[in-house]
C-alpha cells in the first residue's frame, strides 16, 4: 500500500476502481450539494437572532392591528356608496385577501432567503435584493436595482402618508377649535396648527425601538376604539334607517367601482410594517401559520372594515360623507369627542408609520457615523421630521402616489425558482393575477389622488380648504 507521506496519493477505494470518471465528478457534484444541504439545515435563523428587546406576539399584533386599522376606516362608507351593499362587502373581503396575502409571502419568503443566506432578519428591500441574488442567473445582476426600486416606493409612500397624518391631525384640531371659537373653518389657518405639531412629533419620532412604541399603539388602539364606538352609537342607536331604499342599495354599476379600490386598498394594506414587526419579533414563525398573528389581525381589520362601510352607508344611504365623522352632526359634542379621539389615535400611530421611513433612511447613512451613532440616530430623527411637518405645511393636500403591491408577488416567483412553482405552475398564474390587481390599484390610486390635489388647488377652491378626501386615499 503507497504510503501518503511519501508525496504519492493514497491507493482509491474498491468501489472507486469501477466507477467511471464521469461517474466520478457527478458523485463528487452530488456529495458537494448534500453538504450545502446539510449546513443550510443546520442553521435556524430564529435561533440565530439576537434582539436586545424583543416583541411579543401581543405586541406585534397591536401593531399589526394600529397599521391596518386607522383613519382609512372612516371612508368605507363612503367606498360601500361607490359599489352597493352586498357588492361593498364582497369586494373587502378580496381586497383584505390580495393585501394579507402580499405579505404573507413577503415573510414566508424572507424565512426561506434567511436559510440561503445564512442573515438572521431582513428589511423589505433586502428580502427583494436577495430573491435576486438568490434566484436565476439573469436576474441576478438586477437585484441592486429591485432593491433600490422598494426602497424609493416604500419611503415616497409612507413619507407621503406621514405628512398627511400631520394634516389629518392639524384638520380635526380646528374643527374643535373652530366649534368652540364660533368661527368658520375656512378663517382658520391650518398651517399654524401644522406647525404646532413640530416638537410633539419629533417627541414620538425619538422612540427607538418598536418594543416601546407598543404601549403607544395600545393607546392609539384605545382612542380609535372610542372614536369607532361613538360612530356606531350614531349608526345603530340613532335610528333613521330607512328599509325602503336597501333594495336600490345592494349593487352598483361598475362606473364608480375603482373608486372603491383606490379607497380601500389604501387604506387595509400595511405591507411596509411587516418586515419591521417581524424583524423585531421574539417568535418570527408566529408571524405566519392559518393562526398566525398576520392573519389574526388582518381578519379581524377586515371585520371593522365591512361593518363600519355597511351600516354607514345603511345609514346615511347617497348622502354620506366622504368621512363617515362628518354626518355625526347632532349631539354635537359626541361628535367632537370623536374628532379629538381620531387626532390622538393618528398622532399615536405617526410613530409606527415613520418607522419604515426612518428605518430605510438610518440603514442607508449608519456607516458613516460610527464614531457617535445615537446622536447621528437622532439628529436624522429631527431632520426627517420637520421635512415632513414642511411638506405638509407647504401642500397641505397629499396622497399616496405609489403602490408597490406587484414587487411582491416577484419576490415569491424568484425565491420558489430554484424549488418549484407548484402543480400547473400555480404560482405564476397567481402573482399575475395579482400584479394585475397591483397595477389597477397602483393607477386608480393615483388618479384618485390627483384628481382631489386637482380639485382643491382649483380656482374655485380656497387655499385653506383640506379635501377629505385626503384622510382616506392611502391612510392606514
Amino acid at each position: 500500500m503507497v504510503n501518503e507521506a511519501n508525496g504519492t496519493l493514497p491507493a482509491p477505494q474498491e468501489l472507486e476502481t469501477f466507477l467511471s470518471p464521469d461517474e466520478k465528478r457527478k458523485e463528487k457534484s452530488v456529495n458537494k450539494y448534500n453538504l450545502a444541504q446539510d449546513a443550510e439545515s443546520q442553521f435556524d435563523p430564529f435561533d440565530e437572532r439576537r434582539l436586545e428587546n424583543p416583541t411579543s406576539n401581543t405586541d406585534t399584533l397591536t401593531h399589526l392591528l394600529k397599521a391596518s386599522l386607522g383613519t382609512g376606516i372612516l371612508a368605507m362608507p363612503y367606498a360601500f356608496k361607490c359599489v352597493g351593499l352586498v357588492t361593498g362587502i364582497l369586494f373587502t373581503i378580496i381586497v383584505a385577501i390580495v393585501c394579507t396575502h402580499c405579505s404573507y409571502i413577503l415573510v414566508k419568503c424572507a424565512h426561506v432567503l434567511y436559510k440561503k443566506t445564512k442573515k438572521t432578519a431582513m428589511t423589505f428591500p433586502e428580502v427583494g435584493e436577495s430573491a435576486l441574488e438568490n434566484g436565476p442567473e439573469s436576474l441576478k445582476r438586477f437585484a441592486n436595482c429591485f432593491r433600490l426600486f422598494i426602497i424609493i416606493s416604500l419611503f415616497a409612500t409612507y413619507f407621503g402618508t406621514c405628512s398627511v397624518y400631520t394634516v389629518i391631525i392639524a384638520k380635526n384640531i380646528l374643527q374643535v377649535v373652530a366649534y368652540y371659537m364660533n368661527v368658520e373653518e375656512k378663517d382658520v389657518e391650518i398651517r399654524i396648527f401644522i406647525i404646532a405639531l413640530l416638537l410633539p412629533l419629533i417627541f414620538m419620532s425619538w422612540v427607538r425601538n418598536l418594543k416601546y412604541l407598543a404601549p403607544v399603539s395600545m393607546i392609539a388602539n384605545v382612542f380609535m376604539s372610542l372614536g369607532l364606538g361613538i360612530t356606531f352609537y350614531y349608526l345603530l342607536g340613532t335610528g333613521g334607517i330607512v328599509v325602503e331604499n336597501i333594495p336600490n342599495m345592494l349593487f352598483k354599476g361598475p362606473k364608480e367601482w375603482p373608486e372603491f379600490f383606490s379607497l380601500s386598498i389604501f387604506a387595509i394594506e400595511a405591507i411596509g410594517v411587516v418586515m419591521p414587526l417581524e424583524n423585531a419579533m421574539k417568535t418570527p414563525r408566529s408571524m405566519l401559520g392559518f393562526c398566525g398573528v398576520l392573519n389574526k389581525g388582518m381578519s379581524g381589520v377586515t371585520f371593522v372594515y365591512i361593518l363600519l362601510g355597511f351600516l354607514g352607508y345603511l345609514r346615511y344611504g347617497e348622502n354620506v360623507n366622504d368621512t363617515i365623522t362628518l354626518s355625526l352632526m347632532d349631539p354635537i359634542i359626541p361628535a367632537q369627542v370623536v374628532k379629538i379621539s381620531i387626532a390622538l389615535a393618528v398622532y399615536c400611530t405617526f410613530g409606527l408609520q415613520f418607522f419604515v421611513c426612518i428605518e430605510i433612511m438610518w440603514n442607508g447613512i449608519k456607516d458613516k457615523f460610527t464614531k457617535r451613532p445615537d446622536l447621528a440616530d437622532y439628529i436624522m430623527r429631527t431632520i426627517m421630521v420637520t421635512a415632513c411637518v414642511l411638506l405638509a405645511v407647504a401642500v397641505p393636500t397629499i396622497g399616496p402616489f405609489m403602490g408597490v403591491i406587484g414587487a411582491f408577488s416577484f419576490i415569491e416567483v424568484i425565491t420558489y425558482w430554484d424549488i418549484g412553482f407548484g402543480p400547473c405552475k400555480y404560482l405564476i398564474i397567481k402573482n399575475v393575477i395579482v400584479v394585475a390587481f397591483g397595477l389597477f390599484a397602483l393607477i386608480f390610486g393615483t388618479k384618485d389622488a390627483v384628481t382631489q390635489i386637482i380639485k382643491v388647488y382649483s380656482p374655485e377652491a380656497g387655499n385653506n380648504i383640506v379635501p377629505l378626501n385626503s384622510t382616506s386615499t392611502g391612510l392606514h
